[in-house]
Order: structure tokens, then sequence, then C-alpha cells
């Protein structure tokens, strides 16, 4: 199951932790991997008005609204703070009207070919929509690191594919762009450095353990 998949890649990220300051965002492929088993009871149950429909929607909207931008806060250099900190503010607030519009409308799934299509009403679509992009992808593409530049970029590109497939109603390519999306952050993770207090309690580790 993809989801199990990019789920055990999570567990890598968060274990290859080398900086608090990166947990955040180095978990983020355990909500993508959640993300796909929700999915997945989705297309079992046939779609409807279920709380897998809703699940779903409320991890792809309003939780990722504010978990993309403020992971890479945390994750960020100083210099970039500042502007990281205003993108937050905006995913806080498109999420916050997100959970609004999702808690007092419904949200159906209808099995549409080999992909799913998700309804519900949203107050002031273009907005929100641009709001949403804004905070997750300017976060990535904004965060003063290479590798997340890359990531927010990756993402705009596949995020465009998935919408052109899914107009089709050829295939979902969600899974296999969580899948990536995560295998990018694995790699993230390995290249970020240790802080110096985690270095030298792992020192103190050592020194103790040959005295």
């Amino acid at each position: 199951m993809a989801g199990a998949g990019v789920g055990v890649i999570g567990v890598v990220c968060v274990a290859g932790v080398r900086d608090r300051r990166d947990l955040p965002l180095a978990a983020l492929p355990l909500g993508l991997g959640a993300h796909q088993i929700v999915e997945s009871m989705v297309w079992d149950s046939g779609g409807g008005v279920g709380p897998a429909t809703v699940v779903w929607a409320v991890i792809a909207l309003p939780l990722l609204a504010v978990w993309v931008p403020a992971g890479v806060w945390c994750a960020a250099p100083a210099y970039a703070r500042r502007r990281l900190g205003f993108l937050v503010v905006v995913g806080s607030g498109t999420a916050a009207v997100l959970a609004y519009d999702l808690a007092t409308g419904t949200v159906t799934a209808e099995l549409r070919g080999r992909t799913v299509g998700y309804a519900f009403e949203l107050s002031h679509a273009p907005l929100l929509v641009a709001g949403y992009l804004l905070a997750t992808l300017g976060s990535l593409l904004l965060s003063g690191d290479r590798r997340l530049s890359a990531l927010g970029i990756l993402l705009a590109v596949g995020a465009l594919a998935c919408w052109v497939l899914w107009r089709l109603e050829f295939v979902s390519t969600w899974c296999a762009l969580a899948a990536l999306c995560s295998v990018v952050l694995l790699g993230w993770v390995r290249a970020r450095p240790a802080t110096p207090d985690m270095v030298s309690g792992s020192g103190v580790g050592r020194r103790r353990g040959v005295e």
C-alpha cells in the first residue's frame, strides 16, 4: 500500500532528525502517508460523505496549509524567518477559513474512472486557493534551503500534472507525488547538520561509554 510505504519513509525521516527544529517538516511524510491510507478508505467505501471523506479534506486543506509553512519556518535559517513568518500567517488565515467552510458544509467524494473527485463549497475560492499555494509552495521556495526550494518546484510541477490527469480521469497520481516528495524530504533530513547541543550530547554519551 502506497500510504504505508510513505509512512515508513516518514518514520525514517523522524528517526534521522539531528536538529529538533527540523522535526515538524521531517514528520510531513507521516501526514502524507496517513492521507493516502485515508483515501484508500474512501475508495473502499465507494466515495460518498463518510468520515474518511471528511478526514481526507481536513488533512489536504486546513492542516497542510499550516503544517508546511510552519515546518519550513522552524527549519529555516534566521535571515529567512521574517519573510516566512508572513507566510505562516497567510497559511493560518487560509486554514481558519477552510476549516470553517468544511465544518459548515458537506464534503462528498465520487469515484471517476481511476480517480476520486471531491466536492465542497468554498467561500472566496480564488482567494483561498491563492493563499493556500502562497503558504505551501511559497514557503518552500523562499526557505533559503536549496533542497526545499527544489521540493517547492517539484510540488508545483507535480501538482499541475496531477490536476491535468485528474481532469482527464486517467489515473490518480497523488500517491506517486507524495512518495516522491517524501523521498526528497528524507534526503533533506540526511543532509542537515546536527545542532551543537546534540553533537555535544552524543559526545558526552561516547565519553561516558569509554569511561
